[in-house]
């Protein structure tokens, strides 16, 4: 590990590969079949493919990184791909490096992504549903993936915030070694005890976290939970008012009990 601040002098290119992996959820409750579908089709339309390159292309810049291409396409009935092609240095022709193509990987769900050379960013969409319990689940499944000295914890927080983020679930790994001038190996470059260091005030103190760690293999796991809950939040097509104070505390049950779960990874008993 090295010391804080301290800068390597490498024999060559970083050869470290650093990858930060997330698990966004948002959880919601819609009442009625025609809800259900239609928080679908808002999450499609939320969650498009220009939306996503949108979010893609701020990550890019985030990290210090250039957009050499863009290819999209969106799906009918529903989603979408995009591959964003990027480098470390600035491009001499930036008019040429938005052409879109129009070719379509197969039938994916909503994807994205972007590559930095020997690094990549990709984005996949889930939206699901409980076929008669109400419950509504949209998941965005992020990995940026760098090696140099671009670091993709820089676009931690705005990933965080890009997404409506009940729980979310972090993993970032540093793999590979690189060497200094004098030829000995380094597996990490940088300082890091938790994820969490590398958070902002406003998302530790909006989020319950716990971490798991492995320090010797440079593994860092994360996951969080939000901890306020308003009903009115989680109720897709209608409003907490639109239901009796029993119904209320039901589906309060309901929604907590799945923000639990996926927190926790396991399925929960029924709790009066």
């Amino acid at each position: 590990m090295v010391k804080p601040f301290e800068k390597l002098k490498l024999h060559g290119f970083n050869n470290l590969t650093k990858s930060l992996s997330f698990s966004i959820y948002d959880i919601c409750y819609a009442p009625t079949e025609q809800h259900r579908q239609e928080y679908i089709s808002y999450i499609d339309e939320q969650y498009n493919a220009g939306r996503l390159t949108d979010i893609l292309s701020e990550v890019v810049d985030i990290i210090g990184a250039n957009i050499l291409n863009v290819a999209r396409q969106d799906y009918d009935p529903q989603g979408a791909s995009v591959t964003i092609l990027v480098c470390e240095e600035p491009i001499e022709n930036p008019g040429a490096a938005n052409q879109p193509t129009t070719e379509q990987p197969g039938p994916l769900p909503d994807a994205i992504v972007a590559h930095l050379d020997k690094s990549h960013i990709c984005v996949h969409t889930y939206p699901e549903h409980h076929p008669h319990g109400g419950i509504c689940t949209f998941r965005a499944d992020i990995e940026v993936s760098t090696c140099g000295v671009i670091s993709p914890l820089k676009a931690l927080n705005f990933l965080i915030h890009s997404f409506e983020s009940d729980i979310v679930t972090i993993d970032y790994r540093v793999r590979g070694f690189t060497r200094d001038v004098n030829g000995v190996k380094h597996y990490i470059d940088h300082p890091i005890h938790s994820i969490q260091n590398f958070m902002d005030e406003q998302t530790k103190n909006a989020f319950q976290m716990v971490d798991v760690n492995v320090y010797q293999e440079n593994l860092f796991h994360t996951k969080m939970m939000l901890k306020e809950f308003d009903l009115n939040n989680y109720l897709f097509g209608s409003g907490g008012d639109s239901f009796s104070a029993q119904e209320q505390k039901d589906i309060s049950k309901k929604v907590k009990r799945e923000i639990r779960e996926i927190f926790y990874g396991r399925n929960l008993p029924e709790l009066d």
